[in-house]
């Protein structure tokens, strides 16, 4: 059965284009951006302002389709999808991670975007390090790849 999801916001980026922008919240360090949480969720945003860091779950309403198999930006041999942060997957499910640098009514500022302008935003959640941070961990493929992340930027292999 389907389900259904609603935006309760959007995020807006200066990234106008899919080709040339970070891949990653790591090579998007200082980017300012701002979500606009559609008025009737500000209630939600209490106590909000104490935390430095968001996780933003978003729509990449850029992207259709999928492939099981994929060459990611910082590879150049094919992964499987779920071994992979492509945004052509079965669901068009985005995850990034942002600082938070202030809240004005129903407006969060941010930084260290990396998505494309006036992304659907459908949650988000503060950044809990006792919660959210694993240790130790293993990066399969990726691990020989880390030092590329902040110099690494988007092509067109993912476009519609």
């Amino acid at each position: 059965s389907a389900i259904v999801y609603l935006p309760i916001g959007q995020i807006y980026t200066p990234h106008r284009k899919i080709s040339g922008m970070p891949i990653q919240p790591a090579g998007a360090r200082g980017i300012e951006g701002k979500i606009e949480l559609f008025p009737e969720f500000e209630e939600g945003l209490k106590d909000l302002d104490g935390f430095s860091h968001l996780i933003l779950l978003y729509h990449f309403h850029m992207s259709e389709g999928y492939e099981l198999e994929t060459t990611p930006f910082l590879d150049d041999q094919k992964h499987g999808v779920f071994a992979t942060r492509s945004p052509k997957r079965p669901n068009s499910i985005g995850l990034s991670i942002v600082r938070l640098t202030g809240i004005q009514n129903n407006i969060l500022n941010i930084e260290d975007v990396d998505m494309i302008n006036e992304t659907p935003l459908l949650d988000l959640k503060p950044f809990i390090p006792d919660f959210d941070t694993a240790g130790p961990v293993e990066t399969g493929w990726y691990r020989s790849r880390s030092a590329a992340i902040t110099k690494a930027r988007s092509d067109d292999r993912f476009n519609r």
